[in-house]
C-alpha cells in the first residue's frame, strides 16, 4: 500500500513520459531486489527452501520419483475428469463463457479474472486438493455469464419497426418518395440488421430453463455437501447390491479395542494414515502419524510391513512396537486397505533402504 501511494505521488509530479519509465524501472528494482533478498536468506538457511510440494505444482512427475510420500497422498493425485463435474456441476460450462466475455472488455477486474482463471485451472488439474483454489474464480466467471443470459432474455420491449411505416401513410397520401423508401426497407442487405431475439417464447423458454437449472443447482450441491462432504472418514458409508446402505464401522471399533484392551502406554505401528485416528480415539503411541514430515521414520515402518518377518521383526523389535494395525478390506470389498497402499509403502521404503 506504501509503496502505491507513492507511486500516485510521484505520478502528479512528473511528466506522463518521465513518469512510466521511472515506474518500469522501479517494478525491475523492486522485483529484482525482492528476489535477490529471497536467495540470499534461502541459501544462508535463514527460511525453509522450496518443499517438494511446490515442485510438484510445476513438474507433475517430481514428487513420484523423488518424494513418493507425497505422490502416496490421495489429495496430491491429478484430478479427474469426473470431479470438475462432480464439484462444479452446470459452472464448468458456465465457466469459458464467462471468461470468454471478460476479453470484450479488458479492465483492470476483467484482466484480473482472466489470470486468475487460467492459472486456477492449471493448478486444480495438478492437485485435487487446489480445486479450492478454482471454485471462486469459476463462480465469478459463471455469475457474469449467467447475468449476460438474464439481461439479454429477460428484457420485454422489442424495437418497433412499423412506426415510421405508418406515419407515411397515416394520411392516406403515399408519394413516390414513399414507395422507393418502403423498397428499400424491404432490403435487408442496404440497412443495418436488427440483430437480437424478440420472440416472447423463445425468452420465456430460455428464462425458465435457466431458472431450472438453478434449482437443479442448488438440489445437486446440497446433495453432494451432505453425501459426500459431510461424512466422518472413520465411518464409512457404501451400496450393497440390492440398493441398501451399508455402515462400514471397523475403523472406530478397532479404535475402541485398542483403548479398552491395551495397556496405556502401549505402541501401535500402523500405517501413518491411522496415525492421528489412533491418537485421538485410542489415545495410544504410534510409531508414524499424518505429520510427514520424518521421511526416514515412515520408509522404516514402509520396510518393516514391506518384507519377510525375518527382516520387519527386529526393526519392530527395535522400535518397541507392542501391536500391529493392519486394515485389510478383502471380506467386504473396501477397496482402501493396506494392500492397496502395499505399493506406495514399497516405494517410500526404497528411497532410504535399499
Amino acid at each position: 500500500m506504501q509503496l502505491v501511494g507513492f507511486a500516485e505521488w510521484v505520478r502528479y509530479q512528473l511528466p506522463s513520459k518521465q513518469f512510466q519509465t521511472l515506474l518500469r524501472w522501479m517494478v525491475l528494482i523492486v522485483f529484482g531486489g525482492a528476489f535477490g533478498v529471497l536467495v540470499l536468506l534461502t541459501v544462508s538457511g535463514t527460511i525453509a527452501p522450496w518443499t517438494g510440494r511446490f515442485y510438484s505444482l510445476w513438474d507433475t512427475g517430481y514428487a513420484k520419483i523423488h518424494i513418493p510420500i507425497i505422490a502416496s497422498v490421495s489429495e496430491h493425485q491429478p484430478t479427474a475428469w469426473p470431479a470438475f463435474f462432480f464439484d462444479l456441476n452446470m459452472l464448468i460450462w458456465l465457466f469459458p463463457a464467462g471468461v470468454y466475455m471478460c476479453f470484450r472488455e479488458l479492465k483492470d477486474e476483467q484482466v484480473f479474472v482472466v489470470i486468475y482463471a487460467v492459472l486456477a485451472s492449471y493448478f486444480s488439474g495438478v492437485m485435487v486438493r487446489l480445486m479450492l483454489t478454482l471454485t471462486p474464480i469459476v463462480c465469478v466467471a459463471a455469475a457474469i455469464a449467467l447475468s449476460q443470459i438474464l439481461d439479454t432474455y429477460m428484457v420485454a420491449t422489442s424495437p418497433d419497426e412499423e412506426g415510421s411505416k405508418t406515419n407515411g401513410s397515416a394520411n392516406g397520401s403515399t408519394t413516390i418518395k414513399d414507395k422507393v423508401a418502403s423498397a428499400t426497407d424491404s432490403l435487408r442487405s442496404t440497412k443495418s440488421p436488427l440483430v437480437g431475439i424478440y420472440s416472447y417464447l423463445s425468452k420465456s423458454v430460455i428464462t425458465g430453463a435457466v431458472t431450472a437449472y438453478l434449482l437443479l443447482f442448488v438440489l445437486h450441491c446440497t446433495w453432494v455437501t451432505s453425501n459426500a462432504y459431510s461424512s466422518p472418514s472413520v465411518v464409512l458409508a457404501s451400496r450393497m447390491p440390492d440398493g441398501s446402505q451399508h455402515i462400514i464401522d471397523d475403523y472406530r471399533e478397532a479404535y475402541y479395542w485398542l483403548r479398552q484392551n491395551t495397556e496405556q502406554n502401549a505402541k501401535i505401528m500402523s500405517w501413518w494414515d491411522y496415525g492421528y485416528q489412533i491418537g485421538g480415539m485410542a489415545d495410544r503411541p504410534t510409531l508414524v502419524d499424518n505429520n510427514t514430515w520424518n521421511n526416514t521414520h515412515i520408509a522404516t515402518v514402509g520396510k518393516a510391513m514391506s518384507s519377510r518377518e525375518e527382516v520387519s521383526w527386529p526393526i519392530m523389535r527395535q522400535h518397541e512396537v507392542d501391536y500391529v494395525l493392519v486394515v485389510f478390506g478383502g471380506l467386504l470389498g473396501y477397496s482402501g486397505d493396506d494392500i492397496n497402499k502395499f505399493l506406495w509403502m514399497v516405494r517410500i521404503a526404497e528411497g532410504k533402504h535399499y
